[in-house]
């Protein structure tokens, strides 16, 4: 059951795409995610605060151009990390070779990075502009000279270290081809007829620079809250400290503070000018990361490890809240209710009897309010009064049982309260092709499936009343290929009956169906499987894959596998751990049944762990 709400027509938690049921004359809204109120819902997660749905942002207004683009763009910066050539930075391991050859392509961007603030300088019409320019071009040769040092420690020539890659040539190009104001629709440097227009020249190379600090502030960051306290021989620690330190961190911002500035008197056609160079620089930047060369073995991607024609890769996900921003059990009580005849109308004599609008709507509030009191009492009922020390699957597996048994009893309430009768098997479709899924997941299950070499399956496990909701959403992004495991509805002549046909109710059924899945496929390859999920329901398959990816913040699920002796580990930190202990000719030792899961806060996470970039 799952996820219900108390007034599904009225709560703001269904809103933004407007769409007209063939079968009905009023109109539906459905698709993304807005809560104004935690008592608008009630939901089979209720100790999760809504951790799942992203907290509202601030408005265009409250924030400056930098940190919009940052925000918009901050999947590139999750492939820049999980890159293998990061990854090892981060866990020390890096050979120094691949190092070397880093700084040597690093030293050549660095000075067309200087040249493009010189010339930027030269554009601006403003002295505070031109001084802070002059102030980022100082910090950019104070990085040069990092550089400098680590090669006096070689006792080598940087210039003469390594040839200028293509990615090099292609970022280091960009930057001065846009500092020079060769920028689509953008005079020539010696055509810039009015101040005005230098000083927009200014701003698009602000704007293709600012990506690259805000990047490398970020990653010194994250690298140096990874840090061991006592490791203090961490070879590459002066450079995670030069890009963690509180005067890089000042010089990002400067950075930003300034494109801000320089941008408020542009047109929306300049503004998506400055977006678009934006994301150009990060896209380079990736680009710059993956291209460095490495002689060694790395954790990332997944599939690099993989061997085709001995190897067989198996993704296992969740669909309610792992894919979709709402639950599908909302969805369908959405449709119920608005296509539903009102109570003063006659139904026509061939169609199944149903309830009036009216009447569904207060239905579905007492199921969903029943759901959650008992739902919260189950809980309770099995979790041990002191935390597990030592994981124990059979345990555990033992303990949802009982979550298995309320689930069956919730779901056969709602087959007898009628509520789902009556509901057309097109307007399903139609809410399914226009159900928005979290950010990044089509994407990932596209390149996946697209990737004949990669000999990988994709099969979505769910609790979802519906299958061909399901079906209908991946359909829509040329996903036929997904296997779904999930309930069906009983139809007669397109119109459902009110009858589910029960396959995945519960965590038992949903393990059932995993282990099934995996045994089909035999032992004439080796097979990896990766689970992804966010719920309680998800946990026991979570836990039998040899990968198991927590994704979104589910409090309730934490709370019952920790009280369990489930440990979650955010999966960048696990993966640098990892790295540390990856070897040549070690095992990447995934393990199922461990006791160990992974979080991830986004689908690009997935993504570029897995497939990289």
């Amino acid at each position: 059951m799952r996820f219900l709400f108390t007034n599904p027509i009225k709560t703001p938690l269904l809103s933004s795409i407007l769409f007209h049921f063939p079968n009905s004359p009023r109109l539906v809204l459905l698709d993304s995610v807005r809560v104004n109120s935690p008592s608008s819902l009630t939901t089979q997660r209720s100790s999760l605060s809504m951790a799942a749905i992203p907290p509202k942002s601030p408005s265009p207004e409250e924030e400056g151009l930098a940190r919009r683009l940052w925000i918009k763009f901050k999947r590139e910066s999750v492939f820049a990390m999980y890159s293998p050539f990061t990854v090892c930075l981060a866990s020390g391991n890096l050979k120094l070779e691949t190092f070397r050859h880093y700084i040597a392509q690093d030293f050549h961007f660095l000075k067309a990075f200087a040249q493009a603030y010189e010339l930027a300088e030269e554009c601006a019409d403003d002295d505070d502009a031109k001084l802070s320019i002059s102030e980022l071009r100082k910090g950019v040769l104070e990085e040069l000279k990092m550089h400098d040092s680590f090669v006096k420690e070689w006792g080598t020539d940087l210039a003469k270290m390594a040839t200028v890659n293509s990615a090099t040539v292609k970022y280091t190009e960009f930057l001065l081809a846009t500092a020079s104001g060769k920028v689509e629709g953008v005079k020539g440097p010696g055509k810039l007829a009015t101040p005005f227009e230098k000083t927009k020249v200014a701003a698009y190379t602000l704007g293709a620079m600012s990506p690259c600090m805000r990047l490398y502030a970020f990653l010194g960051k994250e690298f140096h809250a990874l840090l061991n306290a006592n490791e203090g021989n961490h070879p590459y620690k002066k450079w995670i400290d030069n890009y963690s330190s509180e005067s890089f961190q000042a010089s990002a911002l400067q950075n930003e503070d300034l494109l801000d500035k320089l941008s408020v008197s542009l047109t929306g056609e300049e503004l998506d000018i400055i977006e678009k160079l934006y994301h150009q620089a990060m896209k380079l930047e990736v680009e710059f990361f993956c291209a460095q060369p490495l002689a060694q073995p790395t954790v990332v991607p997944l599939i690099k490890g993989h061997n085709p024609a001995g190897d067989r890769l198996i993704i296992f996900s969740d669909f309610d809240l792992t894919c979709t921003i709402v639950d599908s059990s909302a969805i369908l009580a959405e449709i119920a209710i608005v296509t539903a005849p009102k109570s003063d109308q006659n139904q026509p004599e061939n169609q199944l009897g149903r309830m009036s609008s009216g009447e569904l709507r207060n239905t579905w509030g007492l199921l969903s309010k029943q759901y959650t009191e008992e739902y919260e009492q189950c809980i309770e009922s099995f979790m041990p009064s002191e935390k597990v020390e030592n994981f124990n699957y059979e345990t555990l597996h033992k303990a949802l049982e009982q979550l298995s048994h309320f689930e069956k009893r919730a779901n056969s309430r709602v087959i007898e309260s009628g509520v789902l009768k009556g509901i057309n098997l097109e307007d399903i479709k139609k809410a399914g092709e226009r159900l928005s899924l979290q950010d990044g997941c089509t994407t990932f299950f596209q390149k996946v499936v697209k990737n004949e070499n990669l000999n990988a399956n994709v099969h979505v496990l769910s609790y979802c009343w519906c299958g061909d909701l399901i079906r209908a959403s991946f359909s829509s992004a040329g996903l036929n290929a997904l296997n779904v495991h999930a309930n069906e509805f009983s139809f007669k002549e397109s119109i459902s009956t009110g009858e589910i046909i029960e396959k995945v109710e519960s965590p038992i059924d949903k393990v059932q169906s995993f282990n099934n899945t995996l045994e089909k496929y035999g032992t004439d390859r080796k097979n990896l499987s990766v689970y992804i999920g966010d719920s309680v329901g998800d946990l026991l398959c979570l836990l039998e894959a040899d990968i198991g990816i927590v994704i979104g913040s589910s409090s309730s699920l934490r709370r019952v596998g920790s009280q369990f002796g489930v440990t979650f580990i955010p999966l960048y930190p696990g993966l640098v751990k990892k790295q540390k202990e990856y070897t040549e000719g070690s095992s990447s030792n995934w393990k199922e049944k461990s006791g160990i899961l992974y979080t991830v806060s986004s689908w690009a996470e997935v993504h570029a762990f897995i497939l990289g970039w």
